[in-house]
């Protein structure tokens, strides 16, 4: 993969790396991270900030995803509301049975062209053939699969069943009130689709391992993330 270029920044690259990496890891705000950079002696704006992770998000993103192995061929569906520029809109996603996040899209209609989009995007882009979709008990996803052939793989359910893609939408609400919602459609799906790839790299589920697997871990995203960001 061709690598990122940092040139024609004054700052070093070792610093914004760091600064983009802090904005989508935790739940910070630019301020957040301008103060956070100020205790070590790197004086840098808030704004300064915000501009490298949207030119730099996406393009390390990007090289995250190639690295993911391949998930597993489980897929849970679910929409969750989100109010955008004062607007009512959905946020279709979609994860496997051990949560990573798969595919997300910002849509403003809870109907079948929507969830069909969204199944589009996961058969294209996914190196994997599902073998089952557990979703809630919207139509819509019924409606969609029967235009793809996909009516078979579809196990309809209540929260119960499909808990996983549930539990997964609160590092999205988590930030979305650090955002205080977000602005725009656009601006929506670049942050989310951001935020997802570093998610998928650094989510560990500390609480189902032994300490010693959680440093292995934890050296292995790190691992990751550096052959990524060079």
């Amino acid at each position: 993969m061709k690598q990122i270029s940092f040139k024609r920044h004054r700052f070093p690259a070792d610093v914004i790396r760091h600064a983009v990496w802090l904005y989508f890891r935790f739940s910070l705000s630019f301020r957040d991270v301008e103060e956070l950079l100020s205790q070590r002696g790197i004086e840098v704006s808030y704004e300064t900030i915000r501009c490298w992770t949207i030119k730099f998000g996406p393009l390390i993103a990007k090289r995250l995803r190639r690295r993911r192995p391949a998930p597993s061929p489980r897929w849970h569906l679910d929409e969750m509301v989100c109010w955008i520029g004062g607007k009512r809109m959905y946020l279709w996603r979609a994860v496997d049975d051990e949560g990573e996040v798969l595919d997300l899209v910002v849509q403003r209609r809870r109907d079948t062209e929507a969830a069909l989009r969204l199944l589009k995007r996961l058969l294209y882009n996914q190196p994997v053939e599902p073998q089952t979709i557990t979703t809630d008990g919207l139509a819509s996803y019924g409606a969609a699969l029967d235009q793809l052939n996909l009516r078979h793989l579809h196990r309809p359910g209540r929260l119960r069943e499909n808990n996983r893609v549930e539990n997964s939408h609160l590092p999205i609400r988590r930030r979305e009130r650090q955002q205080q919602r977000f602005k725009s459609q656009a601006s929506a799906q670049r942050f989310l689709t951001t935020h997802a790839a570093i998610y998928n790299t650094f989510n560990i589920q500390r609480h189902l391992i032994s300490r010693p697997t959680l440093r292995r871990f934890r050296a292995e995203a790190d691992a990751v993330w550096v052959t990524s960001v060079v």
